[in-house]
C-alpha cells in the first residue's frame, strides 16, 4: 500500500522499503523454540477422543453447569469420567 503524496509536495518516484527486520536475541529465539518448562512433552500422556451423542437440552445443561464452575467442558466431563471410573478401583463383590 503507497501513501499518497502530501498536497503542495512533488512525489518522488522512488519507493521506499520498511528496512531490516532487527536482529533477534538468541536467548529469546532459544526460549520460544522450547517452551516453557511446565509443558509436557509429547508422548507423557495419552490421549484418545471419544465421540457421544446427546440432545441439544442435555449439552445446554452441561456447557452451563461448566461455566458456572469456570471450567470448560472438557475438564469438567473428565473429572466426571474420573470420578466414575478411577484408575484403581476397587470392585464391588454381590
Amino acid at each position: 500500500m503507497t501513501a499518497k503524496p502530501t498536497p503542495g509536495r512533488k512525489r518522488a518516484g522512488k519507493r521506499i522499503g520498511i528496512g531490516l527486520r532487527p536482529p533477534a536475541n538468541p536467548h529469546a529465539e532459544a526460549w520460544i523454540r522450547q517452551g516453557s518448562t511446565d509443558d509436557l512433552q509429547k508422548g507423557d500422556v495419552y490421549t484418545a477422543r471419544l465421540t457421544l451423542d446427546i440432545t441439544p437440552a442435555m449439552r445446554s445443561r452441561i456447557k452451563v453447569s461448566a461455566f458456572t464452575q469456570g471450567v470448560t467442558v472438557a475438564d469438567l466431563l473428565r473429572a466426571l469420567l474420573e470420578r466414575e471410573f478411577p484408575e484403581h478401583r476397587r470392585e464391588k463383590m454381590p
